[in-house]
């Protein structure tokens, strides 16, 4: 390869890290721009821009609702999926206190869940974190046999953010209803991913967040079913029906709509062609590297999740190596985060520690190509490689299967 072809194939990026963030859609950016310069009137005034400002919000809150099964007034717009969950677990707990003090949730889920769980615990509640399976499917039984006469919110994710496993939400969302229990999951990975009507799954409260679906960054919205007593979270003016203060994010209302709408309508055709290309991916990199397993379920995950652990090796030299290539993953181990800890999540399906550090996890997106995946899977094949020729675990590995 010559010097000028080797530097074109350097600038070729890839991007596999979807679940992180997604780019803004051309056609979001768009609907988005106005309302920056031309109809930038405060939503709460009573004159004409100010008053089309208005009419975008309710516009695209009827499009959210929509996508739902929801009404609109069940829809609330916050700065983005990590509010909407400390409001959902925050307000709940303050609003039902007099109930009981025991909220149940799972051991794999996101930190503002599981940060806003440790926060409650602090402040006089009791939280109950349910095991999961070596597929990150939560324990049903367990989950209800955690019910106390006390509990007053479940709080499980929709699908995981790391290894994509979607859970029984209908199943836990009929336990909830049993019970007479508030359900809350938090759906921000989920959400424009798979269908999801609130009523059929028995949803009290549902976490979103518009970056991950090409929409904007800094607004997401929480779903809470009318009847719901929970009460505000941020305080102030009178916005969102009195239950979230502060002036309105009207392009990224717009954008989010607007991203929503067009999620949902390209879902069908998206997915199928996601799923497809994952499961190529998945299926070429079990094969052609050994060592690797793929973490999460098989097939009741994220159309575009895929989530590898690579023995012999660790995950933060993987990514490194890989962005060299032009390649964008993530890794399953928070060590890219200042942590020497590997994965919460990883640890929870029962991986250990040096195994968990070798993770990989690639989301796929809407301009994802099978020239793409083919170019990942070599380059991540000959990086795994060269790692493994630098380790000395691996080494004694080779000679003690070769000493047999």
């Amino acid at each position: 390869m010559s010097g000028c072809e080797r530097r074109i194939e350097m600038d070729r990026l890839v991007y596999l890290d979807n679940a992180a963030t997604t780019k803004t859609s051309p056609t979001v950016l768009e609907a988005m721009l106005p309302y920056f310069s031309e109809y930038y009137g405060n939503a709460s005034s009573i004159y004409s821009i100010g008053a089309k400002s208005k009419e975008a919000i309710t516009h695209s809150r009827e499009t959210i609702a929509a996508t739902l099964g929801a009404k609109t007034e069940e829809i609330y717009f916050t700065a983005g999926g990590s509010e909407a969950d400390n409001w959902a677990l925050k307000a709940t707990a303050e609003a039902y206190a007099s109930k009981g003090k025991h909220i149940i949730t799972s051991k794999i889920e996101h930190h503002a869940i599981l940060h806003t769980c440790e926060y409650l615990e602090k402040h006089g509640f009791e939280v109950s974190y349910i095991d999961v399976d070596e597929n990150g499917v939560i324990k049903l039984d367990e989950l209800e046999k955690a019910i106390r006469p006390d509990t007053i919110l479940i709080s499980v994710m929709y699908a995981n953010n790391e290894i994509g496993t979607i859970q029984p939400v209908k199943e836990i969302g009929e336990i909830a209803k049993k019970h007479g229990i508030l359900f809350h999951t938090d759906a921000v990975q989920a959400y424009g991913q798979v269908p999801i009507n609130v009523d059929e799954l028995n949803i009290d409260m549902l976490s979103s967040s518009g970056h991950k679906i090409c929409g904007p960054k800094g607004i997401g919205f929480l779903y809470i079913r009318k009847g719901v007593k929970i009460r505000s979270f941020v305080h102030g003016g009178a916005q969102e029906r009195k239950r979230r203060a502060g002036t309105e994010n009207v392009p990224g209302i717009v954008g989010y709509g607007q991203a929503a709408q067009e999620a949902v309508s390209t879902m069908k055709e998206r997915t199928a062609k996601e799923i497809e290309l994952r499961d190529y991916l998945i299926d070429r990199i079990l094969k052609e590297i050994p060592y690797t397993r793929l973490n999460g379920h098989r097939t009741k995950r994220l159309p575009n999740n895929a989530n590898f652990s690579f023995q012999f090796i660790e995950g933060e030299s993987l990514l490194i190596m890989l962005d060299m290539e032009g390649i964008c993953g993530s890794s399953g181990s928070a060590c890219t985060s200042g942590s020497l800890d590997p994965s919460h999540v990883l640890l929870a399906i029962g991986l250990p520690h040096e195994i968990a550090h070798g993770s990989l996890r690639l989301t796929l997106g809407a301009e994802t190509t099978k020239d793409d995946i083919d170019y990942v899977i070599e380059k991540t094949k000959s990086i795994v490689e060269r790692l493994r020729s630098m380790s000395p675990l691996y080494e004694d590995f080779v000679k003690k299967s070769q000493s047999r």
